[in-house]
């Protein structure tokens, strides 16, 4: 029979060793979420108050921001453009490209290119005339759960029209796909690393203004999915839009006949879109 001496030191060195297994974090706290994903601005050397609006409000919310310095496509002559092609987008278009748009184009690809070199698996890209709020990670990390393959989230939209439904979130809110379209707005999105990789594949050369193009997964062979509510609002600095507006549209269409080609696409491209939502599986 062994001494009571050597059976309290057998459980001494038990103790011991359970003393030396490190605790297990909690996955599910706020700072955890946090730091899954990177928040990437895309921003005008000349917006300065953008930033800095941003900034503070990433500081109320404990989140980290990733300034993208953006293309200004107003000092690019057109000679200089790379991945566009003038005839093609007229093509399918009907009209003519504006500089703010060639711009961000090709912000959104710099800031996809600057993502995937980071090695992150999970990135939120945002253009700077959206509102930070604390609930955006979270909220945005749960739309893109139980994704295997190449995924991208829109988190904001201009309109929703047609809205399928195919899941709620654990954060409550809806995801699915539209109908009709094109919904507006690349503001705010959510991607993976395999689809920020297709992407700049698949969406070079420029066909299409970046937030049409960015939205058409049967295209772009990335499964993309839309919130039904915005998870963030837009700020005041969307009324002083650095693209384009109304009066600079109208200024660059062609003939109404010249225009064919265009209505053509868009006739085509509403058919994918319609199968697009309609054949998504839950």
């Amino acid at each position: 029979m062994q001494s009571p001496r050597f059976l309290f030191a057998g459980v001494t060195v038990i103790l011991e060793q359970i003393n030396r297994v490190p605790p297990c974090p909690d996955p599910g706290t706020a700072d955890d979420i946090a730091q899954q994903v990177s928040i990437y601005v895309i921003n005008l050397d000349r917006s300065r108050d953008r930033w800095e609006r941003l900034c503070k409000q990433a500081v109320e919310f404990d989140l980290h921001l990733t300034r993208i310095p953006a293309v200004d496509g107003r000092v690019i002559a057109d000679a200089d453009r790379v991945d566009f092609h003038p005839p093609s987008f007229m093509y399918h278009n009907g009209r003519k490209l504006l500089p703010g748009e060639y711009g961000c184009y090709r912000s959104h690809l710099i800031a996809l290119e600057q993502f995937v070199a980071s090695g992150d698996r999970v990135a939120i890209i945002i253009e700077d005339d959206v509102e930070l709020n604390e609930r955006l990670i979270p909220r945005a990390i749960a739309a893109m759960d139980g994704a295997k393959g190449a995924r991208l989230v829109k988190l904001v939209n201009h309109r929703l029209v047609g809205f399928k439904p195919i899941h709620k979130t654990s954060e409550n809110d809806v995801v699915g796909r539209c109908m009709h379209g094109p919904q507006g707005s690349a503001a705010c999105y959510i991607v993976n690393r395999k689809a920020a990789k297709k992407l700049l594949t698949t969406l070079k050369p420029m066909l299409l203004p970046y937030d049409v193009a960015l939205e058409r997964g049967w295209s772009t062979g990335v499964e993309t999915f839309t919130t039904f509510e915005n998870l963030v609002d837009f700020s005041p600095h969307r009324a002083d839009t650095t693209i384009g507006k109304r009066v600079h549209y109208r200024a660059v269409k062609r003939h109404p006949l010249l225009r064919l080609t265009a209505h053509w696409f868009r006739t085509c491209d509403q058919v994918h879109r319609w199968y697009y939502a309609i054949a998504m599986k839950r």
